[in-house]
């Protein structure tokens, strides 16, 4: 197998990770051993540790991992924290190679870890499937460099763009396989961000409702109205949802500055149309996910996103296509910020 068929399984590992690494990366590591045989797999442990990279090692054993090949899909880190750098686990291993997707941005790390690689004359590759690393752990790199979580904004969509009937009728727009995925996107988030009015029409769960993932629901932070003392939500939350966060005012940055600082990586908004636009209009969102139904609600239905007001199309955020999938009878799309 080739470098990047062994990443593709380190990759592949470490997106079993997302939703439960935070504040941590979610890491996979594959041990090869020089005749080829995968002798040790492993990614981050649930919580941040232990490290994929020990895991694998100690998988593998200290005889086979002596001259083998770490495919590490992050950059070994080289600082002391509650466990020995992974640089300095690999180097006792005696590994012979290690080939990295992509450097870490923490600088307590940034390069150092395969410095000290280099120094202890073991052969360093990296930037094999580079993109692919950096996109599974964009929510991390993004904490790491402007104090932010990665936020995906998710919206159940009619042909004509809106999300429910004039009246608020929106259960359900689209169908189970749309709906399932929606469920992953939520077991792949640390936070889901949603507002008082959507809790107080819809009284949601929120919850992961997979089979086997049920463990796996975000916490969640609901948005309300300071100003206008809305109490309702507050004591709603208070008594039904008590493990919620309760987020005052609508100045997001705030609100998604404080999520990092308590460890999360990767925000997930689920809400109306007033949510969606205040995120939008804030370029707050790094993502945009569309289920999209073979359904028509018309003029009088309830817009997916609120009415921004622009004076040119200059001023319209802009987002990049780069997965299509149909799912039964509906249609996802995956967007992103360029």
């Amino acid at each position: 197998m080739s470098d990047a068929a062994f990443m593709r399984v380190a990759l592949g590992l470490a997106a079993r990770g997302l939703g439960r690494t935070a504040p941590n990366p979610t890491v996979g590591c594959v041990l090869v051993s020089r005749d080829g045989q995968v002798i040790g797999q492993a990614r981050t442990a649930n919580g941040g540790r232990p490290h994929a990279e020990t895991q694998a090692l100690a998988q593998a054993g200290s005889d086979a991992a002596r001259g083998a090949t770490a495919y590490v899909t992050l950059e070994p880190c080289a600082h002391h924290g509650e466990t020995g750098p992974c640089s300095q686990a690999l180097i006792q291993a005696q590994v012979g190679r290690v080939v990295i997707a992509t450097l870490d941005p923490d600088p307590r790390t940034a390069g150092k870890g395969a410095d000290m690689l280099r120094a202890a004359g073991i052969a360093v590759d990296v930037g094999v499937m580079a993109q692919e690393a950096q996109q599974l752990n964009a929510g991390f790199i993004k904490r790491v460099t402007t104090g932010l979580p990665h936020v995906t904004l998710k919206l159940a969509l009619s042909l004509d763009g809106k999300i429910a009937l004039g009246n608020g009728e929106s259960q359900w727009i689209t169908g189970p396989a749309a709906r399932a995925r929606g469920h992953l996107l939520r077991a792949q988030a640390d936070f889901l961000l949603t507002g008082a009015k959507t809790v107080l029409k819809d009284q949601p769960r929120f919850t992961v409702r997979l089979p086997g993932m049920e463990d796996r629901s975000p916490r969640v932070g609901v948005v309300y109205d300071a100003d206008r003392s809305n109490q309702e939500i507050v004591q709603w939350v208070q008594a039904e949802r008590p493990d919620w966060m309760l987020l005052p005012g609508w100045s997001f940055t705030e609100h998604l500055k404080a999520l990092a600082k308590s460890g999360a990586t990767r925000v997930l908004a689920e809400a109306g149309g007033g949510v969606a636009k205040a995120l939008m209009a804030q370029r707050l969102v790094d993502e945009i996910v569309v289920f999209r139904a073979g359904k028509v609600l018309g003029g009088d239905a309830r817009d997916g996103i609120s009415v921004f007001g622009f004076d040119s199309l200059d001023q319209a955020p802009h987002f990049t296509r780069v997965e299509s999938l149909a799912l039964g009878e509906d249609f996802m799309e995956v967007w992103r910020h360029p």
